[in-house]
């Protein structure tokens, strides 16, 4: 192997040139699409057990991914390796499994010493190929095309385009699939609890808001000095004030604090009730904590009351809590 250093004008012409061929390989895939397809989705679909999705080398790669999608979208889902697969694992499948299985040449050796055995269940099988012609092919139940006029390796050998295109058919069985199940954002975000999406479509309010009393509060006729205890006692950066029959009537914040200085007035004699902002914003306690975040951005504050359907008091939350539960 010869070493050539690195010459800008080459790699960026050759990398536009992968880029582009295996786009292309891509886009012819789209014609392709047909009755074959419609009847890949359709046993995927119909499979009362799960998708076992399977591939060797790179194709393996292409099929572990396939698989993760699928699983995350809707339709449960594994990856299996045909070598295992021949030493014990078959076991793993059952009848009301379905095979998916990648193979550029549709000649892979351990994919094709499975058929025998899964024939046998019988285990509906869907290959997805470079070769309609292969052994795989003519032994699946459905076969999908994903053949490609030329490899993006400039050698013609690293599989490159192929890959690419057998992801991307992967990638329309997975979301075709979705559509039939009509599994939504909220499904998404169920299988996804962990990911700022999932906290995101999952995560309420009454979920991370402070409640009892980790509320701050204080009583109408308060003085202004003795709202600021409270305020630092607390932490958060305000205060609510209640009237006698325990409604909130108002909020002094940090921001109101800096206005009132900033006014000139002596804050020693000073009411609550006189400096508070009565116009104040509340999210209900039931409501998804993004749409706490969304009304923070909105009106540029930094905590919100949070509220029973009833209008009662249920808790406060503020953006520390937004960020420490990574909603944001």
């Amino acid at each position: 192997m010869s070493r050539t250093g690195v010459d800008p004008d080459k790699v960026l012409r050759l990398g536009r040139e992968v880029i582009e061929t295996e786009g292309r390989a891509v886009l012819e895939l789209s014609p392709r699409l047909g009755e074959d397809f419609v009847a890949a989705c359709r046993v995927l679909y119909n499979c009362t057990g799960r998708s076992v999705v399977t591939g060797m080398g790179k194709s393996g790669h292409v099929a572990r991914k396939v698989a993760a999608t699928l699983a995350s979208t809707g339709t449960p889902a594994f990856f299996i390796h045909p070598g295992e697969a021949g030493h014990g694992d078959l076991g793993m499948i059952t009848g009301q499994d379905a095979l998916l299985a990648f193979s550029n040449s549709g000649e892979t050796e351990e994919l094709c010493a499975l058929l025998p055995g899964l024939k046998r269940e019988p285990i509906p099988v869907v290959a997805v190929t470079g070769a309609p012609a292969s052994t795989l092919a003519s032994h699946a139940d459905v076969h999908l095309d994903v053949s490609v006029s030329r490899e993006a390796c400039p050698l013609g050998l690293a599989p490159t385009a192929s890959t690419t295109a057998a992801l991307a058919m992967g990638d329309a069985l997975a979301l075709a699939l979705l559509e039939c199940r009509g599994f939504g954002a909220e499904d998404f975000a169920r299988v996804h609890p962990g990911g700022q999406l999932g906290r995101r479509l999952l995560l309420r309010v009454g979920d991370i808001m402070l409640t009892g009393d980790r509320i701050p509060r204080v009583r109408t006729g308060c003085s202004l000095p003795d709202a600021l205890i409270e305020m630092s006692s607390k932490g958060l950066g305000a205060t609510l004030v209640i009237d006698p029959e325990g409604r909130v009537i108002g909020i002094y914040t940090d921001g109101d604090l800096r206005r009132t200085l900033d006014s000139g007035a002596d804050l020693r004699p000073l009411c609550i009730d006189r400096v508070m902002t009565k116009g104040f914003k509340t999210v209900a306690a039931d409501a998804l904590a993004v749409v706490a975040l969304e009304q923070m951005e909105r009106h540029r504050i930094n905590v919100l009351p949070a509220m029973h359907p009833d209008g009662a008091l249920a808790g406060i939350v503020n953006m520390h809590l937004l960020l420490q539960h990574k909603v944001v």
